[in-house]
């Protein structure tokens, strides 16, 4: 795991945020403690469903079935962003699910306007537990909002 922070933390560098204002302040201290609902119906303008997927992009079933119904997400396309989804392969081994969390995290930080909203990736077919996954969205910028199970599994570490 320590690994993984290190690499994280090279990825993403160290912050550079400039001083924010109360108002600024208080956006962020609500998307912080914001959690991405168990099912998501719709989503804000400024809002993206991120989503498990498998490499081939055929979104089936699950939280990938209703990103590709609701949200744009693309047949065929199996990670990285569509529509108003971004696809994370979590069927092809849990070093390419790392490295996409990876690139996703990259992909957030660049699109500071935009939230995303996290499903429990890695934790339904895939087979991963939370508790397995969660620590890689620890260092996540703060335009990223997670599953509940991710920040309980994030809080008993």
């Amino acid at each position: 795991m320590s690994a993984f922070n290190d690499l994280l933390g090279l990825l993403l560098g160290p912050s550079r945020e400039p001083r924010r204002g109360k108002k600024e302040e208080e956006r962020l201290a609500a998307l912080r403690a914001r959690r991405t609902p168990e099912v998501v119906t719709e989503l804000a303008d400024d809002e993206v469903f991120v989503f498990g997927s498998n490499a081939a992009g055929q979104h089936g079933a699950g939280a990938a079935r209703a990103a590709f119904e609701n949200f744009g997400a693309e047949w065929g396309v199996g990670a990285g962003p569509t529509g108003r989804s971004y696809a994370i392969d979590t069927m092809s081994g849990f070093d390419t699910m790392l490295e996409q969390i990876v690139d996703f995290l990259e992909y957030a930080q660049a699109h500071p306007d935009t939230t995303f909203l996290v499903t429990p990736i890695g934790t339904g077919i895939a087979g991963h537990k939370a508790e397995n996954v969660a620590p890689f969205f620890q260092a996540a910028p703060e335009n990223v909002v997670l599953p509940q199970v991710f920040v309980d599994a994030l809080d008993a570490q």
